[in-house]
């Protein structure tokens, strides 16, 4: 399996002129993509005295800069720490205290700290490093999750699991060198980086937007670059939808391609999708930072099967463990694992015994609740901690809430579990919502709720928040629902 960087090589070989970056009126061909990486290499060793290894923080911006430099690093054997550049004090002081790195690149807005531009590293050298592959075996990103809990985890992906994870990807959504895709994800986080790594292994062309907060340039970049393909995440969509109704459907006949992420999405949006785009291929992935992109489904092509997280990826072996570490079989409903060169191959400053607690036979855990059904699509019911235990019966909460947010009135909810207030069963459900309609009463979302849940799953406390917390990719944290 080539590296990243190997095939980014081969791309400014054997299409030295085509465009692999835009950027507003700046295009970058692949030849020129490869020099500056090489000249990025360079100065971070010579002025850095970077070993491998080391870790570089990068305030992670989608600029043409930060691309230079992200594999550039790599190629100095270094190891890239992305971060938003909106990264609280607290959050950033846990993650240069764990990496020690040996300096902070790009722009922060939160957190007073010497940093050093991208454009630093692109000042010119006497003499470049040549190419060298890099070990497929030496760490290259470190990403800190938030999670569901809030508390920073560094997950180590080596060089392997990288170009493992792009081939998979791009093996599933077909991308090929005539791509044009525009990112509008954050290059902070696994997806957005992942669709950087994507687009230039086949060799396509990747403009670089920033967000879809202007969605008025969203569509004008769309229209002037003929996108042929994006990422999003479901909230991404919700406020294309908001902003600009059916607009999208303009480019049914250009856009080959969507790649959306892997928080709920409603089916009902799923189907508008298809209504609107019916010749661009709509693919939804399952994954987590540890393990990206484990699984993916096509809309169109998997039309009937909308309601579970799709199949394996290209690669990927996905099956269910006990809580024992016992492989169970079809409809059995335990903890979804998956195994493949994808997998993180460690957690940063955990100890191999640790790390190894969390697979089962190779398997990687992730921590969600579901179950495989006879076809090998996967059904999600929750978090396994996150599970709640009313007498003994086990409740999703996204089972609850999927049916609180078709109640009209009702933009969004998470449900916890909270002590019994009757002291009999153990654990209840309780219900918050962001509610639009401040007529609607707790009465009438039971009274709705009713006919589609068993009793025992109907929340017994329901409260009205301004906002579901959230992950920047979308997840909800249910955790810090509870006080």
């Amino acid at each position: 399996m080539m590296t990243v960087e190997e095939q980014i090589f081969q791309n400014s070989i054997q299409q030295p002129n085509h465009i692999a970056l835009i950027a507003g009126d700046e295009q970058v061909t692949y030849a020129q993509l490869w020099e500056r990486c090489l000249l990025a290499a360079t100065n971070v060793r010579q002025k850095f005295n970077l070993q491998k290894g080391d870790r570089v923080i990068l305030a992670a911006a989608a600029n043409i800069d930060f691309i230079y430099a992200y594999f550039g690093i790599h190629l100095a054997g270094g190891v890239c720490v992305p971060i938003d550049p909106d990264t609280n004090e607290t959050r950033f002081g846990h993650i240069f205290t764990s990496t020690q790195p040996v300096c902070v690149m790009g722009t922060l807005h939160k957190v007073e700290c010497t940093t050093v531009p991208f454009n630093e590293l692109l000042t010119e050298c006497n003499e470049t490093l040549p190419f060298v592959q890099p070990d497929p075996e030496q760490l290259g990103d470190m990403l800190f999750t938030t999670g569901t809990t809030g508390v920073p985890k560094g997950v180590a992906l080596n060089i392997k699991n990288l170009a493992a994870a792009a081939l998979n990807i791009n093996t599933f959504i077909k991308n090929t060198e005539e791509d044009i895709e525009l990112l509008a994800l954050p290059v902070s986080h696994s997806f957005g980086l992942g669709r950087v790594r994507c687009v230039l292994t086949k060799g396509g062309t990747l403009v670089l937007l920033g967000t879809f907060a202007n969605i008025k340039k969203f569509f004008s970049e769309m229209e002037r670059c003929h996108v042929t393909g994006f990422g999003m995440v479901p909230a991404s969509w919700g406020y294309i939808k908001k902003m600009s109704g059916k607009y999208i459907g303009k480019f049914a006949d250009q856009l080959k391609y969507i790649e959306i992420g892997s928080s709920f999405m409603p089916i009902e949006d799923k189907k508008l999708l298809c209504e609107l785009l019916p010749n661009t291929r709509i693919n939804m992935h399952y994954g987590l930072t540890e393990a990206s992109r484990s699984a993916f489904m096509e809309f169109h092509s998997e039309y009937d099967r909308l309601d579970t997280a799709g199949k394996a990826s290209p690669k990927v072996e996905v099956a269910i463990f006990d809580a024992n570490g016992k492989k169970l079989g079809v409809n059995e409903e335990g903890e979804v694992c998956v195994k493949g060169d994808h997998v993180t191959c460690s957690y940063w400053n955990e100890t191999p015994e640790r790390f190894a607690k969390d697979f089962f036979d190779g398997y990687f855990r992730t921590g969600d609740c579901g179950y495989l059904d006879a076809d090998g699509y996967i059904h999600l019911k929750s978090r396994i901690k996150e599970m709640i235990n009313v007498g003994g019966k086990k409740v999703s909460p996204m089972e609850v809430e999927d049916i609180l947010n078709t109640i009209p009135g009702i933009e969004d909810s998470a449900c916890i579990a909270i002590p019994d207030p009757e002291g009999v069963l153990g654990e209840v459900v309780k219900a918050f919502i962001v509610c639009k309609d401040n007529e609607l009463t707790d009465a009438e979302i039971i009274n709705q709720l009713r006919p589609k849940l068993e009793v025992y799953k109907l929340p017994v406390a329901i409260e009205r928040i301004s906002e579901i917390p959230k992950t920047a990719s979308g997840k909800v944290q249910r955790l810090k629902l509870k006080k």
